[in-house]
């Protein structure tokens, strides 16, 4: 298969403004950092073919020099693969012991991912999952639609939120992405439109666009969903589907209330398209549990919705659950055959448990997470004043609008002192959103404390000039 090839002006997009003139950095490293960035984030995918040299060049007013020194570093580096005649193609690192990435940092703080360690009550689960499996042992273990057990415990989980379901109404998935992946594998083909909010999060997109779809974003407001905008996208791009997050959206962390839902799933099935809810966030709530599930609003709408155990319970059991019409499971486990034979028993055992027992440690979770967020707002504050940003009502993070667009820049220059920051252009489309980064409160006060402390003085450098940054011509 040949590679993609990135055109010149899209990779000057998605570079942002990269250059910092008061920098002693040399400006062949620093376009050398951002595309690092790129590739580690992955915004330029594996295997795409980059502008040739003196094209790069051009595109991005500077010389031919400094823009072969770039891509020399990055083949040095193991982040290339040129071939004369042939360009350069993105690939990975074999090693990366000599990698100058956060990986190589033995001080390194994630701030890209938003996400809790493992309490307590996993190895609690693990113990009664260990005791549940004997009788299980006597079979196969191959079980594409997840075990009775399990789907049964989910399926009351819905009843008890106000969505009836059944058990034949339930699969189990290897995670909320593989689910996604999944229902693109059935529903569309190469080049179909798939209808996100904008921003969104960045794996559904890299899913979408992994089906050879196309997705297209419906700008969120200030506030809430635009359902009048959704449904003049639908009407103008005829889509297959469309990706909402409405429970904790990742990453704003906003809740849709109930009366946009009811107009959502009218929406829904009144133009008969599919809408697939991720719910993944929807236990993370602080200040109040969320309406019932999008699904529940009209039982005639073609909704499929997807559940994970990532963010409730550990991101290390990797199980997640689509609840559909049990037509479209069965059409959805048929499916499946080309892909796997089933997910882990024992981890469905362990979520088996902790969805059953989820009440008695969930609370304490909420609570947790709320001092959390309210800890880091109040560092957000003291170290950055002119960030601003709204209040999530649930999930991991906070959406942080910068005053100017330097989000991929600060990252850049953040992962050299070890510290990796979600710039806001993962959550967008074609370089969108460089004025944002996502901010996880998942950390305690002391680490996000001292991260702060680092990244400090890095802004302040960025913004000491900040008449030269406006004026700098972007592409």
């Amino acid at each position: 298969m040949s590679p993609r090839r990135t055109g010149s002006q899209s990779l000057v997009r998605l570079l942002g403004q990269w250059q910092q003139s008061a920098s002693r950095t040399p400006l062949w490293r620093q376009l050398a950092q951002a595309l690092r960035l790129l590739i580690l984030d992955g915004r330029l995918a594996l295997d795409t073919r980059l502008p040739g040299e003196r094209e790069l060049a051009s595109a991005l007013g500077i010389s031919r020099t400094t823009t072969a020194s770039a891509l020399a570093q990055l083949r040095e580096e193991g982040y290339l693969l040129s071939r004369h005649g042939s360009g350069s193609v993105v690939i990975l690192p074999e090693s990366k012991r000599v990698v100058p990435t956060r990986m190589a940092q033995p001080t390194a703080l994630d701030l890209s991912a938003a996400s809790l360690p493992a309490g307590p009550e996993i190895h609690q689960a693990y113990q009664h999952a260990l005791t549940a499996m004997p009788p299980l042992l006597s079979g196969t273990g191959y079980d594409q639609q997840g075990l009775p057990a399990l789907r049964e415990a989910i399926a009351r989980r819905y009843v008890a939120r106000g969505l009836p379901t059944r058990p034949d109404e339930v699969m189990i998935v290897n995670g909320a992405v593989s689910g996604l992946a999944l229902i693109l594998r059935l529903l569309t083909g190469p080049g179909d439109r798939v209808v996100v909010d904008h921003p969104t999060y960045p794996l559904a997109i890299a899913a979408i666009e992994g089906a050879s779809c196309r997705p297209v974003g419906v700008a969120l407001p200030s506030q809430g969903w635009d359902v009048d905008g959704l449904a003049a996208t639908i009407a103008q791009t005829s889509p297959r589907i469309a990706y909402l997050m409405p429970d904790f959206h990742n990453p704003t962390g906003r809740c849709m209330d109930a009366p946009t839902r009811e107009n959502v799933a009218r929406l829904a099935a009144r133009t008969r398209t599919t809408l697939v809810v991720d719910e993944t966030m929807v236990d993370l709530w602080m200040d109040a549990p969320p309406p019932p599930p999008l699904a529940a609003f009209d039982t005639a709408a073609p909704i499929i919705t997807l559940g994970s155990a990532s963010k409730s319970f550990w991101g290390g059991l990797r199980v997640g659950w689509i609840r559909a019409p049990a037509r479209t499971i069965a059409a959805l486990v048929q499916m499946r055959e080309t892909l796997d034979l089933g997910s882990p028993l024992l981890e469905q055992l362990a979520t088996r448990w902790l969805v059953e027992n989820g009440e008695s440690f969930l609370p304490a979770r909420r609570q947790m997470l709320m001092a959390h967020r309210d800890d880091c707002a109040a560092l957000l504050q003291g170290f950055f004043p002119r960030w601003q940003w709204t209040t999530p009502q649930g999930g991991l993070s906070f959406w942080v609008e910068l005053p100017d667009a330097l989000a991929t820049l600060f990252a850049t220059h953040a992962e050299s002192t070890g510290i990796s920051l979600g710039t806001g252009t993962r959550f967008g489309l074609q370089g969108a959103f460089d004025r944002f980064l996502r901010m996880p409160f998942s950390q305690p006060d002391e680490v996000l404390r001292e991260a702060f402390m680092t990244l400090q003085p890095i802004w302040a450098s960025l913004v000491s000039q900040p008449m030269m940054l406006r004026q700098r011509k972007v592409i």
